[in-house]
């Protein structure tokens, strides 16, 4: 499941050197569930329907984000697996909102009936994403996994707009829909949405088996300024995800333009910088651990042992992502390091090293040594 990057406040994502307990934390992306209705081809969760077993109880997810208001007011993006298959999803969402923290929800569109739609507003929920991976049905269901999915998530979609709830569409980026990003993002445009959002395929989870169809660098280079393209060409709030090089690519592509850097306070690109892992984002599983993403599988504490505040603050592992001087490789050397940071999940799958050079990047540092 991809989530929504979304923010309400201004100014930029955590900076480098020396950044250590004091990292501003901005999203938290919460797999309130692993259950899923669907059966995505690049799922990192491989998720089903379960049953999954430690999944927090409704009083455990309370005092979680009990918890996570103690670090500010970061977004909270309620993510899965299918989030709607919780029956206490509005019930948390409500807790979240009334504590002052944006609440924004990651369903695949599919589960959503006109009461869920009205339950989805009445409990605070700011935005949703729901992943489009094809124009037609025949492609989006084929990378879903599930006969229908691509009709139910249009009906998602215009319910949650009849309940006046704003949305965006999340694409995942593989050679199979390459050719359709202009045709996913017109469609974006005509079903209202707020935001396109990309995402390019990382190989974790069901996702190691159709790395065959992960796009490669020259092609992850392309796509990207491709995106920088309809910049100004699209009133939809674009955001790279998964693509840490594309704030490279703003800033390359803004001084050959002899523009200034600009990033739009609705928050999508307010945050400057690439990966976020462990700098001004997290992930939380079904059972309490604390990752510095999503696909990047790596323990940095159990908040049903301890605090999320204390894991967010001296995890040796975010810590170590904080500085970026510990980047080894081009990324080490690189002089974007600190606005891109390369994917540390993809560096991971390829050397077993979360502080080894990106993979998927075909620039070559001007920096030597």
């Amino acid at each position: 499941m991809t989530h929504p990057h979304i923010s309400a406040h201004k100014g930029h994502a955590p900076g480098g050197q020396g950044e250590k307990k004091g990292a501003q934390i901005r999203l938290v992306a919460w797999e309130i569930t692993r259950n899923c209705n669907l059966s995505c081809i690049h799922c990192r969760a491989a998720a089903t329907m379960g049953p999954y077993t430690g999944e927090l109880e409704t009083e455990a997810c309370f005092r979680l984000l009990d918890q996570i208001a103690e670090t500010g007011s970061p977004i909270v993006i309620l993510t899965g697996g299918e989030p709607m298959l919780r029956s206490d999803i509005f019930e948390i969402a409500r807790y979240g909102t009334d504590k002052g923290l944006r609440m924004v929800m990651a369903p695949n569109g599919t589960m959503i009936t006109e009461e869920k739609a009205r339950k989805m507003a009445e409990s605070g929920i700011k935005r949703i994403s729901i992943s489009l991976d094809g124009a037609t049905k025949e492609k989006h269901d084929r990378f879903r996994g599930v006969e229908g999915a691509f009709e139910g998530a249009l009906r998602g979609v215009s319910l949650a707009r009849e309940a006046g709830i704003e949305f965006q569409i999340n694409t995942t980026i593989t050679k199979t829909n390459l050719d359709e990003m202009p045709n996913i993002q017109n469609l974006a445009v005509e079903l209202g949405a707020a935001a396109h959002h990309i995402f390019l395929l990382v190989p974790t989870g069901r996702g190691k088996y159709i790395a065959d169809q992960a796009i490669d660098a020259v092609q992850y280079e392309e796509a990207l300024n491709w995106f920088y393209d309809q910049r100004e060409k699209t009133p939809l709030q674009l955001k790279a995800t998964c693509a840490p090089h594309y704030y490279r690519i703003l800033r390359q592509r803004a001084k050959e333009e002899g523009k200034s850097v600009t990033f739009q306070t609705h928050g999508l690109d307010a945050v400057t910088r690439g990966c976020l892992g462990g700098t001004g984002f997290c992930f939380i599983s079904h059972v309490g651990i604390v990752q510095p993403c999503g696909f990047l599988e790596l323990n940095c504490g159990d908040v049903t042992k301890q605090s999320f505040k204390d894991i967010w603050e001296t995890s040796d592992i975010f810590l170590k992502l904080r500085n970026y001087d510990n980047l080894t490789g081009k990324c080490g050397r690189c002089e974007f390091k600190k606005v891109c940071g390369g994917c540390r999940a993809r560096a991971y799958e390829a050397t077993g090293d979360y502080l080894s050079e990106e993979p998927l990047c075909s620039y070559q540092p001007k920096k030597c040594g």
